[in-house]
């Protein structure tokens, strides 16, 4: 059972596949996920399991976090996360890079890159104003609402602000190597955040074939259901 992966996003490069086409990858280091805790619904209410990666020192952490590093018997992380499971998880859970192969479809989670405060030409794909001289609203949004009816400007506005630095998910990139020796997994195409930054890498929830096993169980749970009813009788 694959669960997910914490890592850290090296950056890009290209490689050639198996068909001898040219791909661009990303190469993300997630060797060294440890088990932090078991998330149980005895306990507490659902079942999940709470990774780490990337040691940090013990004075960086509060109290309350690095007591639970401690029970858990591993150094202070500085990237910690949960992954949601249907059941508890086993006592023994493969958070090695061997749950994923060649040829799997994952989803990558991480931080977009932060571009401060933007125009609504370069934040919202605005086409601007009239270039030439005689124009002196180049770039800028222009009128916002109507008289006195509204009366106020409608939300989802477009208009200037803070831009980029937000969670982002990029679905149904292939992993196309898995090197164990190195520590690292290539995933073709680019994948959000800076060089350096923290990303999470769960199976694809929408790629087809996901979702084709997702009904197939649901189809067997129903027809299941569907024995346990009595038959109803029509006299």
């Amino acid at each position: 059972m694959s669960i997910g992966l914490l890592g850290q996003k090296i950056g890009m490069t290209s490689i050639y596949d198996a068909a001898g086409k040219l791909r661009p990858v990303t190469v993300i280091a997630a060797g060294d996920n440890v088990l932090v805790r078991r998330v149980t619904a005895e306990n507490d209410g659902y079942s999940a399991v709470k990774v780490g990666f990337g040691t940090q020192k013990e004075s960086r952490v509060n109290n309350a976090n690095l007591g639970e590093f401690k029970k858990a018997g591993v150094e202070p992380k500085k990237f910690v996360r949960e992954f949601r499971l249907t059941n508890d998880a086993p006592e023994e859970v493969n958070l090695s890079l061997t749950q994923f192969k060649t040829g799997d479809f994952v989803d990558v989670i991480g931080r977009s890159k932060g571009k401060g405060f933007q125009g609504v030409m370069k934040k919202h794909n605005f086409d601007g104003q009239g270039a030439s001289h005689g124009s002196k609203t180049h770039r800028r949004n222009g009128a916002i609402g109507n008289r006195s009816t509204p009366g106020r400007v409608f939300k989802n506005m477009g208009m200037p602000g803070h831009m980029g630095d937000e969670r982002v998910t990029v679905q149904n990139l292939e992993v196309l190597q898995v090197r164990e020796t190195e520590k690292v997994i290539l995933i073709s195409g680019a994948v959000p955040g800076a060089n350096g930054s923290y990303v999470v890498v769960r199976p694809a929830l929408k790629h087809p074939e996901t979702i084709k096993a997702q009904h197939e169980e649901h189809r067997k749970h129903d027809e299941a259901e569907k024995a346990k009813k009595p038959a109803i009788r029509i006299r």
